[in-house]
């Protein structure tokens, strides 16, 4: 069963659900293997919540 993760912000329902359908069409096209096969997971992470060279993305927002 192929999974996909997506982390980013919340998103309303409505783009959650072009999110999952855009990658499942995508990612069949590209293996070979079924939509019906493919498991989406969307998980929240705000910039307070990732870290990209050593600093909190909301912190390297301030200093811009």
């Amino acid at each position: 069963m192929p999974t996909i993760f997506f982390y980013g912000p919340e998103l309303d329902k409505d783009k959650k659900r072009k999110l999952i359908s855009s990658f499942t069409k995508k990612a069949s096209e590209l293996t070979g293997i079924e939509e019906e096969a493919f498991v989406v997971y969307l998980r929240n992470s705000g910039p307070e919540d990732v870290g990209v060279g050593g600093k909190l993305l909301e912190d390297r927002f301030k200093d811009q």
